[in-house]
């Protein structure tokens, strides 16, 4: 994997994207970088196409939408076994979210969504057939983000 270098405008739009990526301009991240709106658009696509952004992602409130049941399962996996077994987690019911963890024997992380407690049973035996060891299992309440302070930057104060 080669080293990709960020100066501080790729920081600065990185910051703001994970600040609010839906309600935030070109024309206003170029004003707090301080570069014009082409030069945003074409660090945003330049930071696109070498993977370092990834996506864009809504946050849902699952409840609000009627899927009241929003669990974290923490699973245990073959370590010669665990890549495949994550991506394949993803083709499974009520799977929205998989984690495979560097290191211990509870290297997956696995979230789910259900509307009940007979859906989570299923998605629950479909992990299980799937050849996870399910460690734990908690529901998840609430879940808060922010953007990572390294990718901040300095504004100029006036």
């Amino acid at each position: 994997m080669s080293q990709i270098t960020l100066d501080d405008v790729d920081r600065g739009i990185l910051f703001l994207l994970q600040e609010d990526a839906r309600n935030t301009t070109i024309a206003e991240i170029a004003e707090r970088v301080d570069v014009s709106a082409s030069t945003v658009r074409n660090r945003i696509e330049e930071l696109e196409e070498t993977g370092i952004i990834e996506g864009y992602f809504p946050k849902i409130n699952y409840e609000l939408a009627n899927y009241p049941l929003h669990v974290l399962f923490v699973c245990s996996a073959p370590a010669d076994e665990r890549e495949t077994l994550a991506a394949d987690a993803l083709d499974c019911h009520g799977v929205v979210d998989v984690r495979e963890m560097l290191t211990s024997t509870r290297n997956i992380h696995i979230e789910v969504i259900a509307t009940d407690t007979r859906d989570l049973t299923e998605i629950t035996n479909g992990l299980a057939s799937m050849g996870f060891s399910i460690e734990s299992s908690e529901i998840i309440t609430n879940h808060h983000t922010r953007p990572w302070t390294e990718f901040g930057f300095a504004e100029d104060e006036e």
